[in-house]
Parts: structure tokens; sequence; C-alpha cells
């Protein structure tokens, strides 16, 4: 077990967040829930910090920073044009994204080193040269890991994946950003944040039964969708939390960022205490032990809720019932009971072709005994799999654990393939032999995303999400019209199998876990003589050239290239899959930029109509085009524009090929961050049904951008093809150091001149 997380550095954030905390409750005299200690005892100036929730920007501290290794890359790209020698926070990089499924561990993870060794060379000694912790290839998911080794409770982390939340799970506020984010804390500097609204979810009873902690996020997807907690977080409360494991509550926590949720955090308890102590931090639970008046909600938060949080759910794990959500959007909702009903009225394809248990959502020990306990019961009844089965461990930790404590060879024994211990299909990083693309069928996953060609690049296939043991029960039946609460499953001899539900599982191994840590590389003493190498011939890696600052100038003139209409993801502006090779090389991952968002006026994907040729063509070649001719455009969205990653390639790709500006009904939290961060203006229709206004062909003036200032507006008027205009307001988010960022040209640019 590699152990950064020390009991000295605890001590200190202890110590300063309640120093801090003491200004706060002066200042505002009142209770504070268990969210708003940790971030105001993370601020950066809590005597002059504002505290309006949903207006104010805050200024916080973190403790620490994590990359995964395919937005390292351009994290670390920017952070070398810093010229600094280290990091200012203790920072990691994890090798997981670039593994591909396909055969199974051992070839997979021989393949991904062997097709990745430039990149994994590049983020491996530009750790070493920069004092940053690297986990190898193999030894697991980013927030596996961070879990493991780093989190503790009433911690501030960033990370470069939108499921850094996860961390909440240990009761930290843990946060997904983009690159961007992540090297302003890296440098030292603060790092900003929309002072997020808090949505209080209650929990009351104890799970039982089919249900798991899976549901109790599922149910709450289909409660306020995957728009309803923007820049909010979710605070759970109530006696119902202290019957969930800590790998159970960051399952919750992870996917809170299908709500678009800033981050999830559950109280301290005595389940995190186990977890601490098991995974080697005795000590830091110890700690926490003398510290719960920190890491929980003041007692009249619980006592009066409603006057605290700006919106109250209440679930009781009771009577949940376990869910499938999907598919292509992690919001519909189906409870097992009605799922058979579902897949008829909306024509889902009723057959199952895999199933997928894993991923940084739902790969921890107790996970996997519960759907081993499932797999034990078909072995017992004759009952084999009626489709593919997947499986990837979280972690080395997991992996090891589960091949000693029997796990393993059970799922095995009903066909199971073993992936590495990485993301896999859960980020489109599979290879499948068994359906070509346009075939339609359905899956079931453990993941926590099902966009359309999320997993396997097939926008047919149709991907539901439950809990492992679910996920196990209905690839037995094979069919998407199977409740597990009260069906039978036929096995070879003819007899009518109903499989019981899992019993309670181990959350934690009785024999403790396998904490060997082989792939872990630390930074060296001496990091003077590393060198980082990237090579100009590199079709991979290259590095970043600044971009140019604002010329003072209105935008006159500006050509439209795309109007992207319904839901457009960053799987839609920059999909991940096979083109998850290019993270480091920002010009050839550009050729994917928007070529899933779906045009307005077409009803198509990857063809606009150039407005300088009136020939349609491929979105990045006619930005290309444009760009070419010295001519800066604008792209149009709908409502949630950007949900999903943290990927800021989503937001640098654009601006590398001459966006000046993205308009929308509104925006994903993450992405328009991103978008400021590089030097676009994130605008918003201020009636958003304007956004009906805009035609194909149309050239767009915006104007008053000298006198951007918080709260101010910017005016547009479109040009249409055939002479009339129309002109309207848009809005926008910015603070007055944003507006810095636009004007240097990105935020990088504004840390590059502030160095002198």
């Amino acid at each position: 077990m590699v152990i950064e997380t020390t009991k000295e550095m605890v001590g200190k954030v202890y110590e300063a967040s309640r120093e801090r905390l003491a200004v706060v409750r002066e200042r505002l005299g009142r209770p504070l829930t268990l969210a708003e200690k940790v971030l105001f005892g993370h601020l950066a100036d809590p005597a002059g910090q504002e505290f309006e929730r949903g207006e104010a920007t805050l200024a916080l501290r973190p403790d620490r920073v994590a990359m995964q290794d395919a937005t390292a890359q351009m994290a670390i790209l920017q952070f070398m044009q810093a010229d600094r020698d280290e990091t200012a926070v203790p920072t990691t990089v994890h090798c997981d994204h670039l593994l591909l499924a396909h055969k199974g561990a051992d070839f997979d993870k021989a393949h991904a080193l062997d097709v990745n060794k430039e990149v994994y060379n590049f983020l491996s000694t530009a750790a070493a040269r920069y004092q940053m912790g690297f986990w190898q290839p193999g030894s697991g998911i980013i927030h596996q890991i961070v879990l493991e080794n780093y989190a503790f409770p009433g911690g501030l982390i960033i990370g470069t994946d939108s499921h850094t939340p996860n961390g909440g799970g240990l009761g930290m506020v843990a946060c997904g950003v983009g690159g961007a984010d992540a090297v302003d804390v890296m440098v030292g500097m603060n790092w900003e944040v929309k002072h997020p609204k808090l949505i209080g979810v209650k929990l009351t009873g104890k799970l039982n039964g089919w249900t798991a902690p899976k549901d109790v996020i599922l149910k709450l997807l289909g409660i306020l969708t995957v728009k309803g907690g923007t820049n909010a977080i979710i605070e759970y409360f109530g006696e119902g939390t202290r019957a969930l494991s800590c790998t159970g509550k960051a399952t919750i926590t992870n996917m809170g960022a299908e709500l678009g949720a800033t981050t999830s955090i559950f109280p301290y308890d005595e389940r995190m205490a186990m977890y601490l102590k098991a995974t080697g931090r005795s000590e830091l639970a110890g700690m926490a032990d003398g510290a719960t008046d920190l890491l929980t909600a003041d007692p009249e938060v619980a006592a009066n809720p409603a006057e605290y949080y700006d919106q109250i759910v209440e679930i009781d794990l009771s009577t949940l019932e376990p869910h499938l959500v999907g598919p292509h959007s992690p919001d519909i909702a189906h409870p097992v009971s009605q799922m058979a009903a579902d897949v008829d009225r909306e024509g889902y394809p009723a057959e199952l072709t895999a199933a997928l248990i894993g991923s940084c959502t739902n790969s921890s020990y107790e996970d996997i005994c519960r759907a081993t306990d499932v797999a034990k019961q078909a072995q017992a009844n004759g009952l084999k799999m009626k489709t593919t089965l997947w499986v990837s461990p979280g972690s080395e930790l997991i992996y090891n654990t589960i091949k000693r404590d029997g796990q393993l060879a059970e799922l095995e024994s009903i066909g199971a393939t073993v992936l590495t211990n990485a993301c896999g299909p859960c980020i489109g990083q599979w290879q499948r032999d068994d359906i070509k693309e346009g075939d339609v069928n359905s899956i079931v996953t453990s993941f926590n995303r099902n966009f359309k060609k999320r997993a396997d690049g097939n926008p047919m296939t149709n991907a539901f999400i439950g809990s492992p043991e679910v996920v196990m029960a209905y690839g037995l039946a094979g069919t998407l019209k199977f409740n597990p609460l009260t069906d039978s499953i036929t096995n070879e001899a003819g007899e009518e199998i109903k499989l019981a539900a899992p019993g309670v599982a181990d959350e934690l191994p009785p024999s403790g876990f396998v904490t060997a840590a082989e792939g872990y590389q630390a930074p060296p003493a001496d990091a003077t003589n590393v060198s980082v190498e990237i090579s100009p011939a590199s079709d991979r890696l290259a590095r970043l050239e600044p971009f140019s600052a604002w010329d003072g100038q209105d935008y006159l003139g500006l050509p439209l290239l795309i109007k992207a209409l319904g839901k457009c993801t960053t799987d839609h502006i920059s999909m991940a899959g096979p083109w998850l090779k290019f993270r480091g090389h920002l010009d050839n991952i550009s050729n994917n930029m928007l070529i899933g968002a779906v045009n307005a006026f077409t009803e198509q994907t990857n063809s606009v109509r150039n407005i300088e040729t009136g020939e349609y063509g491929a979105v990045p070649a006619t930005a290309r085009d444009y760009k070419a001719r010295g001519l800066r455009w604008v792209v149009v969205g709908d409502e949630n524009y950007g949900e999903g990653s943290s990927r800021e390639h989503a937001a640098m790709e654009p601006r590398h090929l001459g966006c000046a500006a993205v308009i929308v009904r509104s925006f994903a939290r993450i992405h328009e961050t991103n978008l400021k961060k590089q030097g676009i203006l994130p605008l918003t229709f201020v009636d958003p049904a304007d956004y009906d206004l805009v035609q194909e062909g149309d050239r767009f003036d915006l104007t008053q951008l000298a006198a951007l200032a918080p709260d101010s507006q910017v005016g547009c008027t479109l040009h249409h093809q055939d002479g009339t205009t129309d002109s309207f307001a848009l809005a926008h988010t910015m603070t007055h150091e944003q507006i810095d960022w636009f004007k240097a040209g990105s935020a990088l640019n504004k840390i590059k001149s502030a160095n002198g």
C-alpha cells in the first residue's frame, strides 16, 4: 500500500479548517452543513469571501490533484509552459484510460504497453521531473486508487476526470475539473468554482434483497435528471447513510457526476473508519474520530434541513426497488418490476448480448462478492450465461484480493473474461468481435454512462446501467424482460430456477486486502537530471503553442459552424474510444471535433454547410477552412451543453480550430469552465427561444465586448442569408478573473504573464 496522505498532512488540513471555519461562523452566524464545512475550511480568504449560493465564486485551496492518463497529457503539457520545477500540491498520474479491452487482462495489458509506450514514457518521465506520483498501467482506475490511498474525510481534492466525486464516499469534497483548473492548483494558485447550491438527500431505512447502493443514485437520477444537480452539491444525511458501506457510498457519489453535480458527499461514520483501517490508514481513522465536528453537519441541520438546503429529496432504502437506467441517458430510470412493460412500450431490443461488471463506479470488494453470489447460484443450479460476461476489477488491490479469496475463479468458471484493472469498456475502450457497427443490440453494465457509442462505438447499442448483481442476473436471463425479484430462469435440464437475492456480502475482506502496490512509481529524490522527451515527429504528443490574445475588438461577421440539436455531450464534442490515442496531440485530436453533434438543420452528424463555399463537409474540415481564411466562428447548442466528461479537449479543440464563442440555452458546469479557461466566450441566450432564430448560413456580430464585466450582457445580431437580421441579448457568468483569461487568450496565458 502506498500511503502519501500522511498523518501530518491531514493534521494540518484539520487545523487550518478549524481556523477558517471560526472566521466563517462569526461572519455567517448560523449552523453549517457538512459540504459547507469542507468548502469553507479550504477558503483562500475566509474573511473576504462572498457567500451567495449560486452566484458567488469560491476561491479554494485544494489538498491534492489527481489526473488520469488521457487528460493528464494535455494538463502536463500546459503545466510545462508554466516553468515550474515541481507541483505546488501532492499530485498523481494514473494510467487507466488507454488500455483497450479485447481478449483479457494479460493480452490487453501487453498490447497497451506496446502501442502506448511513447505516451506512458512521457507521463512517467514528466511525473518524475515534476515530483508527481505515477501509477503504471494495470495498477487500477484513478478513483479506486484515490479512495484506497489518498482520500480522507474532510479533504478537498480535484481531479481531471468527471467521476472524481467518488471520493465523497470517504467524506471529502472531490471535484472533477478540466486540466487547466488542475494546472492552476499545481502552480500554487487558487481553484475557483461557483458557490454551489445544496441539495440534501435524506436516506432512511436499510437496503435489503436485490437492492444495492447503486440503486440510490439510479433512483435519484430519475428524480433530478442529468442537469438537476448542475452547480450544486448533493449532501446525503439521515440514519440511512450509516447503513451503507464506504465503497457503497462511493458508488453513489461517483455517479453524482451524471446529475451534473459539482460533487456529492456523505458524513463521516464508522463504516468509513473501517475502510480507512482496512486500507492501512488506522492513524487517519483515529484523527477523523477526533474531528467529527468537522466531518458531519451541525445538529441543527438534521433537525431543520429545510432551513439549510436549497432542495430536499427523501429516499427510503427499505422500500427502494432495484433499477436499470437507459438507454442513451443515465436518467431514464426503470424499476426492474416495470422493465418488461417499458421494453414493449419503447421498443427496446429485449435480447441482451453482453453483461459488464466493474468500472470506477462498481468494482469494490463488496460489489464483486455480491456478483459472485449470483454466479455461485448459477453454477449450483445448472444455469449458464446467455451473454458474454466481462469483469473489470477496479485496482490491483481488488484483483489480488479476489484472486486469493476465490471470487475471481468463480466468475471465470461461468465464462467471465477478466480485463485489466482499468476503465476499458466504460470509456469506450472495448473491441467487440461479436457485433459490427449498425447492429441493433442491448447490453447491461454496472458503469456510470450510457451515451450512444459510449461503450463500443456502435450507435445502435442500447446500454442499460444497474448494480453488479442485477447485471449478473440479467446476463443469466439473457433478456431485458426479466424481473429478478419475481421471475425464474430455465436451466438446461428444463428446471425453473429462481435466483435468490445475494446474501449480506463482506464489505471488506475478512483476511485483509492483498496490499502489494507493484504498479506505483514514487517521484525521485532528485529530478534535476530527468528529461521529458517529446519527439517532433510524434503523432501522439506535441508541445503546445499559446493561443492568441483578444485584439480588443467586437467579433463581427463570424460564420456559424454548427447548430447542435438536443443532447450534445463531451462525447459528441470530442469522442473517446479510438481517439484517446491523440489526447496529447491537439492538432490531431481536433479531427474529431463535434463529429458526433447532430446538425439541427439536417439532423445528420459530421456534415455542415460551409458559408464560404456553400458546400457540405465534415465539421473539423469546415472549421479548418474557416481558420485558413482567417475567420473565427461560432457554435450554437441546446440545453446542458457539454454534459458528461471533464475532458478539456472539448474546449481546446474548438479554440485551436478558431472558435470564438459557444452560445447555448444552458451549459454543464465543467465544460463551461473549460471554455473560459481556453479563451472562448461561453454565452447563453437570455431568452432560450432565441435559439430558434439561428438559421443555417448565419453570420454573427457579437458586440459590447469591451464592456465585459460580471453580470453584463453581450449583444448579438444574426445576419441571415436572405438579408434580414435578428438581434437579442446574451448572458455570461464570467468573473473579473475569467474576463482577464478571455482578454489574455487563455487562463494559461494569464498565468505566464503573471510569472513575468
